[in-house]
């Protein structure tokens, strides 16, 4: 099995004259890989690959900083948002019964005006990440609308709970990740670059770097390899999806991989993690009970308490 790529060109950003026939194409696509599959990659949707480059080079010039430089912008230091700033390697266990990731992050989950970024070394990061934050909250949009209508939904029905994006009432992210060489005398027995794990809420949308390791379990419980197509982005399902649709779409488990042996490459991400705004009340739109309502805010901050430990 293999994760489909469809071409997103007549709803591109840019795009506003979409016809019913090529919303209708989409919404038959993107229905078959999130239900078969919950995995998708899309071509040709308006967000370039120099974007793309640009995030990721300011983003490891950060990494490289020494610790002491990147220290005052680790998470949980900005009172309006506690997972917005630098997450440092192994702080986080998307697994928990793994030793910690063997990566570092640097998570943009607020704009407020009042917050101070890195700039030491970094000139425009701040600028950088918001503008790619923004192109990412459009193109998200645009899927929600699609996959709306694939469930034979209002085309609205997913955007009102998102309207926050951007703000403090809502916990979407836009995480760069940073995958240093690895030290194999030093690896934990059992640790990755990244555990096992699904996503918190709506869908994420993944940008990687040629480096592989990026693996999803499939329906038939067999890890498969999910590369890095230039030109594409690779969108899955998370868990409130998921729950949102009664298991008709599928919030795959994906992992991480050390690298091989004596290979010291680097490897790098962006995630656009999309989540429903904190108050939004996420129940199952074919209105069945098949899972409780939840508040979209209780459950993001219990997956935080699971991945950075109970406090």
């Amino acid at each position: 099995m293999e994760i489909p790529v469809v071409n997103f060109t007549s709803f591109k950003l840019g795009e506003n004259n979409v016809t019913d026939e090529h919303l209708t194409s989409l919404s038959e696509k993107l229905r078959t890989a999130f239900t078969e599959v919950g995995f998708v990659y899309l071509k040709n949707t308006g967000i370039k690959q120099h974007e793309v480059d640009e995030v990721m080079d300011i983003s490891k010039k950060f990494f490289l900083l020494p610790e002491d430089e990147k220290m005052p912008f680790k998470r949980g230091s900005f009172p309006n948002n506690i997972n917005h700033g630098w997450v440092s390697s192994e702080t986080e266990r998307l697994n928990p019964r793994r030793p910690g990731d063997l990566k570092e992050a640097f998570n943009t989950a607020s704009l407020h005006k009042d917050i101070e970024w890195p700039s030491n070394g970094v000139v425009g990061f701040r600028d950088i990440q918001v503008s790619f934050f923004e192109r990412c909250k459009e193109l998200s949009l645009r899927v929600l609308r699609v996959m709306a209508l694939s469930l034979g939904l209002e085309p609205e029905v997913f955007l009102h709970p998102h309207r926050h994006i951007g703000t403090d009432e809502n916990g979407t992210t836009l995480r760069s990740l940073y995958y240093p060489p690895v030290d194999s005398q030093t690896v934990k027995e059992g640790q990755l670059r990244c555990g096992e794990h699904s996503d918190y809420g709506s869908i994420t949308l993944v940008f990687q770097s040629q480096e592989g390791g990026l693996q999803v379990l499939s329906r038939t419980g067999e890890f498969i390899s999910a590369p890095s197509i230039p030109g594409t982005v690779l969108i899955n399902i998370a868990d409130l999806m998921q729950r949102w649709t009664s298991d008709v779409f599928v919030s795959a488990v994906h992992r991480v991989l050390l690298p091989a042996a004596g290979d010291s490459a680097t490897r790098q991400s962006l995630a656009f993690f999309v989540q429903p705004d904190d108050e939004a009340i996420i129940t199952c739109c074919d209105g069945s009970d098949k899972y409780p309502p939840i508040k979209s805010g209780d459950y993001l901050l219990e997956r935080f308490s699971e991945s950075y430990g109970r406090k």
